[in-house]
């Protein structure tokens, strides 16, 4: 297990890791051959509801957020590419958002949003995996967004891409669910990047997500979901019923 850079489909070992000047160890390895894991490991993820306005409106509201509707996800529901989403027994509806998350480089606190791409590494695909009923029932929503296996990320981290304009999909079981672009967000990310650390100090590998276009779903055990992200790729994860 260790941090690795892609380059021509062979991952090349780096140290001492990606959020600071890191060297090339020499040593590379097959795409193939390879198990990618979560391409962090945050101190928090910050989730942002509310951000695209087809997605608002599809649960039914109209009102449009004045500022960025902020909370947080465990970071021990981290899971990476490949890894089985578990469905908790007896908590009702569970679905898939399709989101583009950025990873932060750099500590940082008050930045302004003109400075917001210094303390960005780059992007990948999240999945806010979601339990729907506990999330209408809770006044806040950690607990619905927070079951281990709730916050699939990867394949990697992708740096230097446009990220307000970015295509952000969804597919079930091969078919496509969800189809939009980062340009339709509400609040974009250097937005959200400035916003959310005038609340909180932000650390390397933490990661913001930010939130969902219209289109999200059930999934039940048996299904495939897949989050893609222009210039990333695509986040796959098979969902299967809990083991407890």
């Amino acid at each position: 297990m260790g941090w690795g850079v892609v380059e021509q489909h062979q991952i090349w070992e780096v140290t001492p890791d990606i959020f600071s000047e890191f060297e090339k160890t020499g040593r590379s390895f097959a795409m193939q051959d390879s198990r990618l894991l979560a391409p962090c490991v945050p101190s928090k993820i910050i989730a942002v509801g509310l951000n695209y306005k087809d997605h608002i409106a599809e649960f039914g509201r109209s009102e449009i957020p004045d500022e960025p509707v902020i909370f947080l996800k465990a970071p021990s529901a981290i899971i990476g590419p490949d890894e089985p989403i578990r469905l908790p027994k007896g908590i009702g509806a569970v679905d898939y958002e399709a989101e583009l998350a950025v990873v932060i480089s750099k500590k940082g606190r008050d930045i302004p949003e003109a400075a917001a791409s210094e303390y960005i590494l780059g992007c990948t695909c999240m999945n806010d995996v979601s339990a729907r009923v506990l999330q209408k029932k809770d006044i806040q929503w950690a607990r619905s967004k927070s079951f281990d296996t709730f916050a699939p990320i990867g394949p990697w981290i992708a740096a230097g891409l446009p990220l307000q304009n970015l295509r952000v999909e969804s597919y079930l079981n091969g078919k496509i669910a969800q189809q939009s672009s980062s340009k339709e967000m509400i609040f974009p990310v250097a937005k959200l990047v400035s916003f959310i650390s005038r609340v909180m100090t932000l650390l390397p590998g933490d990661v913001i997500t930010t939130g969902t276009p219209n289109g999200v779903g059930p999934m039940k055990p048996g299904d495939v979901i897949e989050v893609f992200v222009e210039g990333v790729g695509k986040l796959r994860n098979p969902v299967k019923e809990s083991e407890n």
